[in-house]
């Protein structure tokens, strides 16, 4: 584990990530422990030996005693009542998420009056799966975890997010809340809606069509599993996003049609298409180093760094600057 005199972690909801997250950060030496409000999900959470109870106020009271950084970790439509208890409990703890969107999550964080120690976090990471059932402490080894660099941020809260992070064995990409959103309704929430829609053309092909379905339908709407109202908390708070996207989309499609109306080709969308996959597999992160949190100009430097591609895959112990 990253030398850190901070291991005292509290998580907000046990689901499938914040519970992979609780059970992740435990093998990494973190003392944690949890909320969740449904009693199955305690006792299943408790019956594998993690400290999780329904409680709110007493997981609150305990983070407020050991500065524990608390993690919201509940789906966007119950992010506010996390907040209100927070507010009211543990208001000085340093704060980060794991919510799919940033920007309505750092907008309800200020009308709560916890800016100053918030750092926005999302680990790229998941399964069509949800609940403590589908927990995973090696979820998050080699995936992308998005830490906020929004002006503003307290180096010590980011650090804290960013060790958590690397401790659960991701790598750290410092990104704004409004850059994460865009990317996200592209990589994220787009493919949701297009699995959703593919899984609804093939079913009205009947039982031939579904009987015939292999890997290239399965691998399309692996994501269509997901509960229909989880669905709809990570898409639907990144709106106007994932409408832009969708617009944009919806031409190219279009524009297929068109093409293969008139002449029986397809040779555009599938040669942009392919050369677009291709930039993805070629893609190689490079390591940011040298930015010390807190120095001059450092938020600025992440953010430049990752817009192109940079990562963080460590932090010297002297990292954060007193």
């Amino acid at each position: 584990m990253t030398a850190d005199n901070h291991t005292a972690l509290c998580v907000l909801g046990t689901g499938l990530i914040g519970g992979s997250l609780l059970r992740a950060a435990a093998a990494a030496g973190y003392t944690g422990w949890g909320y969740n409000r449904s009693a199955p999900g305690v006792a299943a959470a408790q019956k594998a030996g993690f400290d999780v109870s329904d409680d709110l106020a007493a997981v609150l009271g305990r983070a407020a005693e050991t500065d524990a950084l608390i993690v919201v970790a509940v789906p966007m439509p119950a992010v506010n009542p996390m907040l209100d208890a927070i507010a009211q409990y543990a208001p000085q703890c340093p704060l980060t998420d794991v919510v799919s969107v940033k920007s309505p999550v750092a907008a309800a964080v200020r009308r709560y009056g916890l800016q100053e120690r918030y750092v926005g976090g999302h680990p790229m990471a998941g399964t069509a799966e949800s609940g403590w059932q589908a927990t995973d402490p090696g979820l998050f080894r080699g995936a992308a975890w998005a830490v906020g660099v929004d002006p503003g941020t307290d180096p010590h809260a980011w650090t804290r997010v960013a060790r958590l992070a690397l401790d659960c064995a991701s790598v750290v990409v410092p990104v704004t809340a409004s850059e994460h959103d865009r990317a996200v309704a592209r990589i994220s929430h787009l493919p949701h809606v297009l699995a959703e829609a593919l899984a609804v053309a093939g079913a009205r092909g009947g039982d031939l069509a579904l009987g015939l379905a292999a890997g290239s339908f399965r691998d399309g709407t692996r994501v269509a599993a997901t509960a229909p109202d989880l669905v709809r908390a990570i898409c639907e708070p990144n709106s106007d996003a994932l409408l832009a996207v969708l617009d944009e989309t919806l031409a190219a499609l279009t524009e297929a049609r068109e093409a293969l109306s008139a002449h029986t080709s397809l040779d555009e969308l599938t040669t942009a298409g392919h050369a677009a996959r291709q930039r993805y597999e070629s893609a190689r992160r490079w390591e940011i180093t040298d930015i010390e949190p807190g120095a001059p100009g450092w938020l600025e430097k992440l953010q430049d760094a990752g817009r192109t591609g940079g990562v963080i895959t460590r932090l010297d112990t002297g990292s954060e600057r007193n």
